[in-house]
């Protein structure tokens, strides 16, 4: 015969690691789900984010969605060794999901070279046009706050955008 471990002894319910909670008159009830944080959910969102910075950028600049160049050195890179790199330094709300502020950069650019900025700051003026670096830096200054839904709502807009990309390139 097995023996419980038991975690936690109130009159009426006790709890085992192997089961839900049993209550003593009513038999065994399911587990409560525990609700993702703030925080995890924040990162699902980035995690989709950033593959879409990522996906978006390999096909602007090779026409593959798995290889794409980097912003600042324009050296060839595998999508997985690519970051999703800011040109605002810092991952402050305000800047964090913006599509124009974020590009495809790889590892040695956005953490060695903390973002290589000046490079970046001439692909920015390139790409948007003369003044869009300042555009950037003011919008930085906005303070933004995201609620769970928001951000659980940029999750499904940006694994969405991923899904299109790909497939209006391969078909």
């Amino acid at each position: 015969m097995r023996r419980k471990t038991i975690l936690k002894h109130t009159p009426n319910v006790l709890q085992s690691k192997s089961r839900g909670v049993k209550d003593k008159g009513k038999g065994i009830l399911p587990r409560k789900v525990k609700q993702p944080s703030k925080s995890t959910i924040k990162k699902r969102a980035w995690d989709a984010f950033s593959k879409f910075i990522r996906t978006r950028d390999c096909l602007r600049t090779t026409g593959c969605a798995d290889w794409g160049l980097c912003i600042t050195c324009s050296r060839r890179y595998h999508i997985k060794l690519l970051q999703a790199g800011h040109f605002i330094p810092g991952r402050h709300n305000a800047n964090l999901f913006s599509e124009k502020g974020c590009h495809a950069q790889c590892y040695n650019c956005n953490i060695n070279l903390r973002g290589n900025t000046l490079e970046y700051r001439r692909k920015i003026i390139e790409m948007y046009g003369d003044g869009y670096d300042e555009v950037l830096e003011t919008e930085n200054r906005e303070i933004k706050k995201y609620s769970v839904e928001d951000l659980t709502n940029l999750e499904k807009q940006y694994k969405i955008e991923v899904e299109k990309l790909v497939k209006g390139h391969y078909e």
